[in-house]
């Protein structure tokens, strides 16, 4: 995910940064039109910041877990990348046990 942040223009990174901020003040009580849980999907949210999407998930106590990022280019999210974000989510959850 590093490298996808680093390769943003100044302008996205600044989006990112400012609702990664929002994110940390508010955690889960962050609501539109900055996050948003994904139907369907349970435990996962997505993160908005203008056409990048951040997914992530409420882990273990206080801890918000980033999994995946993309630039949205269309009015739907592709499976693809929420398939992505859950297989993380599901590695991290495993490993855990």
């Amino acid at each position: 995910m590093r490298e996808f942040l680093d390769g943003l223009s100044a302008a996205d990174r600044a989006r990112v940064r400012n609702v990664l901020r929002l994110l940390c003040e508010f955690g889960v009580l962050l609501q539109m039109p900055h996050a948003r849980p994904l139907s369907g999907h349970r435990g996962l949210w997505e993160l908005r910041a203008g056409a990048i999407r951040l997914f992530y998930f409420a882990h273990t106590g206080r801890q918000l877990v980033i999994l995946h990022a993309f630039r949205k280019k269309s009015q739907r999210t592709p499976a693809r990348e929420i398939a992505i974000a859950e297989r993380r989510m599901i590695e991290i959850l495993e490993e855990e046990q």
